[in-house]
């Protein structure tokens, strides 16, 4: 329907396998989101811990109360947080996910 009308249909996250990507964009997405299947390499954002010896990397959704507190003051009174603020663990250099 929203192709119908010049709109453009975005697929909002989820991703877990390079799987996912095909099934995005044969159910007809435009675009793929997929901040977390990206989020703790190497050359991701967020901060690098390391608890019990092991590595991991902070990462939070921009709809995340985090993200809100750190961009734009709080969580306004008209909005709620629905994104997600974890710890995982890293992944090291993306190559190897990209080449996946």
């Amino acid at each position: 329907a929203a192709h119908g009308l010049g709109g453009h249909v975005i697929s909002d996250g989820g991703c877990a396998c390079p799987g996912d990507f095909s099934k995005a964009f044969g159910a007809g997405a435009d675009f793929v989101m997929a901040g977390g299947m990206f989020a703790s390499h190497k050359e991701s954002g967020g901060e690098l811990v390391e608890i019990q010896g092991k590595l991991y990397k902070q990462f939070y959704g921009m709809s995340s109360a985090v993200a809100m507190n750190k961009h734009a003051g709080g969580v306004a009174e008209y909005r709620s947080s629905e994104g997600k603020a974890v710890i995982l663990p890293y992944k090291g250099p993306i190559a190897g996910t990209l080449t996946d």
